[in-house]
C-alpha cells in the first residue's frame, strides 16, 4: 500500500506560475466521501461505486488534480466505455474525437472546477491531461499517472480487467461507477470485480450512497425511491 512519490517537476511547471490562481480545494461533505479520500491516498486502485451525485468522480477528479498541480504525477488519463443506452459508439456520426467528446464533458467539468480555466488550459496544452477510449488502450503503460475510468458500471470484467493492467509504475487506477446505472443488460463486470477484489493490500473498495449526493438534496430521495 503505497502512496504516489513526490517527483521533482519543477521544471515542467515553471510555465502555471504565471496564472498566480490557487486551485479550488476539494472538501468532503460526508463521512463516505472522507472515507473515499483516504482509500485513494491510501491505496494503488480504488473502486467506488455509488448513485449519481455521491462524488465518485468529483473526488476522483480533485484529488487528480492536486496531484497533478503539485508534481506528483505527470499526467491524468481519462477514460471511460463509450457505451449509451446500449449503443456502441460506432453507431454516432462525426470522427472519433467527434464521437467520444460528449461522453467526457463531465469530468472536462470537474477538472475544470478544480484547477481553474487557466491551469485546465496549461496542462491540457502540454499533454497532462488526457482522454483517450478505452476500446483503444489495449497495449498501452501509463507511468506516473493518475488513471481514472469514470462510468466503469458500463464496462465487461475483461475491458476493466485490461484497464487496470495498464498501470505502470508510481501510478494509481481510480474505477468508478453506479452498479444501478448498468446499460450492459446485466453484463456489467464492475460489482464482480468489486466482489473478487477486497481484502486486497493496495486495493480500496469504496461505497457511497444516497446519502451522500450533494449535487441536490432531493436527488437522494428520488433515486431512493425509483430504484427501490
Amino acid at each position: 500500500m503505497k502512496q504516489i512519490k513526490r517527483r521533482n517537476k519543477s521544471h515542467k511547471r515553471d510555465g502555471h506560475n504565471k496564472y498566480k490562481q490557487k486551485l479550488t480545494a476539494l472538501e468532503a461533505k460526508t463521512i463516505n466521501q472522507k472515507e473515499y479520500i483516504r482509500s485513494i491516498i491510501e491505496n494503488d486502485i480504488i473502486l467506488c461505486t455509488g448513485p449519481s451525485g455521491s462524488g465518485k468522480s468529483f473526488i476522483a477528479a480533485g484529488l487528480a488534480s492536486r496531484h497533478l498541480h503539485e508534481g506528483l504525477v505527470e499526467r491524468i488519463i481519462v477514460t471511460r466505455p463509450l457505451v449509451c443506452t446500449g449503443k456502441d459508439v460506432g453507431s454516432l456520426p462525426g470522427e472519433l474525437d467527434e464521437k467520444i467528446d460528449p461522453y467526457l464533458i463531465p469530468m472536462k467539468e470537474n477538472l475544470k472546477h478544480f484547477l481553474t480555466q487557466a491551469y485546465y488550459g496549461y496542462y491540457s496544452n502540454e499533454g497532462s491531461i488526457q482522454y483517450k477510449p478505452l476500446e483503444l488502450m489495449r497495449g498501452a503503460t501509463f507511468h506516473d499517472s493518475y488513471m481514472i475510468l469514470d462510468e466503469a458500471q458500463n464496462c465487461t470484467v475483461e475491458q476493466i480487467k485490461m484497464f487496470i493492467t495498464r498501470m505502470g509504475n508510481n501510478s494509481k487506477v481510480l474505477i468508478n461507477g453506479d452498479i444501478n446505472q448498468d446499460d450492459l443488460q446485466g453484463r456489467s463486470g464492475l460489482n464482480f470485480c468489486i466482489n473478487k477484489l477486497q481484502n486486497i493490500e493496495g486495493i480500496g473498495i469504496c461505497r457511497l450512497g444516497y446519502e451522500d449526493i450533494q449535487r441536490n438534496g432531493i436527488l437522494g430521495r428520488v433515486l431512493n425511491a425509483l430504484e427501490n
